[in-house]
């Protein structure tokens, strides 16, 4: 997808090696071989099924690749924002992707990644980007409470490197930490702030969030650069503002001094 030009604000941290979020040949090897690991894992956050630690998995129309100790981009909207078409064009295109890793035994090839990356990034984000369906999020009332809910566990639970609150959905970068996986983190933050949300619109016992959230492991720096600058940038390619500092439900908003 092609972004704003312009500099893009860098994470908070701007100290990040290479070899942080490069996978090597031998991390690689392990990956695939975790992929079908029928293990458990125990943590102070409880025990968690391997899958979710590292491998592959899916719960519905997307698919989620997991390594231990990686750093995702993510993505969770409002319930019903994407019309069923869209849905089920995925469905098929994530299908055929997953049947060629399946049988071949592994994991989704960094090529296959970066197919469903793309035709997210260019169909499903524009879509959301028109700003379709319930926008409760472009209430700053609501908006800042999901802000709050992203930046109170950073630190502890994970490193939450970008993020934005945009009006039907939410971007981040983020690294789990410990014990912790990324199913929880969204768990966490999702259920917390669809309970509070809903209370505070008066829309008790409605869906709030989409059932299922979208993620891509970022395997490199340049990765890892571009995922921060897409975050960064969308409320600027939307429309919503003329600088990634302007907006407010950012972590590259600067207030004016």
């Amino acid at each position: 997808m092609e972004l704003a030009t312009g500099k893009s604000p860098l994470p908070a941290d701007r100290n990040v090696g290479a070899t942080e979020w490069r996978l090597t040949k031998t991390e690689l090897a392990r990956e695939r071989t975790r992929t079908h690991a029928l293990i458990m894992i125990s943590g102070s956050s409880g025990t968690v099924p391997s899958h979710l630690v590292a491998g592959l998995h899916s719960r519905g129309v997307l698919p989620h690749l997991k390594r231990e100790g990686a750093a995702y981009f993510i993505t969770f909207r409002l319930a019903g924002t994407l019309p069923q078409t869209v849905l089920l064009k995925f469905k098929a295109e994530r299908s055929a992707l997953i049947a060629a890793a399946e049988a071949a035994r592994r994991p989704l090839t960094w090529r296959e990644q970066e197919e469903l990356f793309g035709w997210y990034s260019a169909r499903v984000d524009k879509y959301l980007d028109s700003g379709h369906g319930d926008c409760w999020l472009r209430q700053p009332e609501i908006a800042e409470l999901i802000a709050n809910a992203m930046r109170f566990h950073a630190g502890q639970r994970f490193d939450l490197r970008a993020w934005v609150v945009m009006p039907n959905h939410v971007h981040a970068v983020l690294r789990p930490q410990g014990d912790w996986t990324l199913s929880q983190i969204l768990k966490s933050w999702k259920g917390f702030t669809a309970r509070e949300a809903n209370r505070r619109l008066h829309r008790a016992g409605n869906h709030f969030w989409q059932a299922e959230s979208y993620d891509h492991l970022i395997r490199d720096d340049k990765d890892f650069y571009h995922c921060c600058r897409y975050t960064t940038m969308n409320p600027v390619k939307a429309g919503l503002c003329r600088r990634p500092e302007d907006w407010r439900w950012s972590s590259a908003f600067r207030a004016a001094t």
